[in-house]
């Protein structure tokens, strides 16, 4: 369904309460919204390439519009590859920076902020209404420790930040591609991890999670075999989930029917040489 109308007029604004969907009447080619993310950040700049994700179109809130119209100019990035940022200049501060690639909602990565102020949290996802509630959830709560990006991630670890920039690295529950044919777009794989590991410092914490039994042990194969990661369980297993992870609604819906979530915490080991 298109995301715009063809009417011949536009209809009065109705004004709308923060939960309700809405729909933007707008000319075609006309950006959805104006002051928000692009809707293809770094366009034609690079390589196609196997994507880990696939972009969802859904309905926005009129509060997840307001937050992104409104915050967008001060707390987004746009993942465009073109230029290298300096993560203290986006934050305002030194503080160490982690990063989260895809966030769904945002529940959990406000609630982990609002836990830690002293850590940053770079959230990274395609999601326009996830990326307009976790704007609204900071916002609300007065949380100045998020930064929102809006694209590839794989764009912004090769492109964008600079070597020993992160001091964390969070996945929690990516799209498990549960297709053997699909397997090959998984996340974590030996070439991600490759690349991750000369952004991340060492020690640096590299914490999965996933409800998707194969795929965990997917991650638990290839992060052992890493030569730049340890598993931080001495019985070399998976970790029982820390308590700084919260247990959102999805989670706590999957483990009433039954499934089992693992979670596997690594450590960036120090560079070989130093």
């Amino acid at each position: 369904m298109s995301d715009f109308l063809n009417a011949p007029e536009a209809p009065s604004p109705t004004p709308h309460s923060p939960g309700e969907s809405v729909r933007h009447t707008r000319a075609k080619g006309e950006p959805r919204f104006p002051d928000g993310p692009k809707a293809d950040p770094a366009g034609s700049h690079f390589e196609r390439r196997i994507r880990s994700f696939q972009p969802r179109r859904s309905r926005v809130t009129a509060g997840q519009a307001d937050a992104l119209q409104r915050l967008w100019p001060t707390w987004g990035l746009d993942i465009d590859g073109q230029r290298v940022i300096d993560l203290g200049e986006l934050f305002g501060n030194d503080r160490p920076v982690v990063l989260e690639i895809g966030f769904g909602m945002g529940e959990a990565t406000a609630q982990m902020a609002a836990a830690d102020p002293d850590t940053n949290i770079l959230a990274v996802d395609v999601h326009t209404p996830g990326q307009g509630n976790l704007l609204a959830l900071a916002d609300r709560s007065g949380l100045s420790n998020v930064r929102v990006g809006n694209g590839d991630a794989i764009i912004l670890l090769r492109e964008m930040l600079r070597p020993d920039s992160l001091d964390g690295l969070r996945v929690y529950f990516p799209d498990p591609w549960p297709k053997k044919r699909h397997h090959k777009r998984r996340l974590i794989q030996p070439e991600f991890l490759t690349l991750a590991a000369t952004r991340l410092r060492p020690g640096a914490l590299v914490h999965c999670a996933t409800d998707w039994e194969p795929y965990a042990e997917q991650m638990l194969e290839v992060l052992t075999a890493h030569p730049d990661f340890e598993n931080t369980q001495t019985d070399g297993g998976f970790a029982t989930r820390p308590d700084f992870r919260p247990l959102t609604r999805f989670e706590g819906q999957g483990l009433d029917k039954g499934h089992v979530v693992n979670d596997l915490l690594f450590r960036r080991v120090p560079h070989q040489g130093r």
